[in-house]
């Protein structure tokens, strides 16, 4: 993927960019802290707070503070937006099963985006039996909270920030059931009992396992971690809708052709089976 840098816009463009659906990939259900403004996404991805559209095949992505470091903004927003992906060979090879091949031509603009881990951990973990609309709410407070400001936003906080948060001071948050695991996967990562280095290091089973060890972590909320945030694309994630997709459109079982990149086929047949699937 070719990169141009604007330095007076403070922006990266990312050209010959092909199939790719900003909104449907914002609106997936993958991420929590990007909206629609004025015609342009914003939001934050890492310590950058941004605002990214489209121009026909030219994607701008423009820092809303100032940048020191253009190589190094640039290299990160290539990787945490998927663009160092070949997601043509992807869509090809997953296009050898028929199935694959119309849940990819619903929605050919999909990708699964880089995130930071701990963001990712903890967004998840409040999203556990909860709807998007809440989950932005609750992540945006605690950011508001307990983040640092940047610019006119709010980073997501760190561990450190959060090292004496109470349970109670997260229910303040309207996190409800959730707070106790929110505490307890904060005093994992700063304990070091949950290390991501170690988790990533791990191949996709020893790690599902590793980072389970944190209460309220079941086999989803990990294996979204998994997959959008550690590189460990055999994650496949399963809600009702991918188990009503599942049934209906894979009853032998999932094609061979998606093996080892099962979590990145799931965006496909998960966003499939939400608008074409009977209940």
């Amino acid at each position: 993927m070719n990169m141009q840098y604007i330095y007076d816009k403070n922006t990266v463009v990312f050209t010959a960019v092909t199939d790719y659906d900003l909104e449907r990939t914002f609106n997936c259900g993958q991420c929590f802290r990007w909206d629609m403004k004025d015609g342009k996404w914003c939001g934050f991805a890492g310590e950058y707070p941004c605002r990214i559209w489209m121009e026909k095949e030219d994607m701008y992505v423009q820092c809303l503070v100032p940048v020191e470091n253009f190589d190094k903004f640039g290299g990160y927003m290539h990787h945490y937006l998927g663009l160092d992906m070949d997601y043509i060979r992807l869509k090809k090879q997953f296009s050898a099963d028929e199935t694959m091949k119309k849940a990819i031509g619903y929605a050919p603009g999909i990708r699964v985006l880089n995130q930071p881990f701990f963001e990712t951990l903890l967004t998840f973990i409040i999203s556990r039996n909860n709807n998007i609309p809440r989950i932005k709410k609750i992540v945006d407070a605690m950011a508001t909270t307990y983040g640092t400001k940047v610019g006119e936003m709010y980073a997501f906080p760190t561990p450190d920030q959060l090292k004496d948060v109470t349970i109670e001071q997260y229910n303040e948050l309207r996190m409800g059931f959730r707070s106790k695991y929110i505490f307890d996967a904060v005093a994992k990562i700063l304990s070091g009992d949950v290390d991501e280095k170690t988790l990533k290091e791990m191949d996709y089973t020893a790690a599902q396992k590793y980072i389970m060890q944190i209460k309220g972590v079941g086999p989803k909320v990990a294996d979204c971690v998994l997959l959008f945030s550690c590189e460990k694309y055999e994650s496949f994630p399963k809600d009702v809708w991918i188990n009503r997709a599942l049934a209906q459109m894979f009853p032998q079982g999932l094609p061979d052709c998606i093996k080892g990149m099962e979590g990145i086929a799931q965006q496909y047949i998960f966003h499939y089976a939400r608008f074409n699937l009977e209940k």
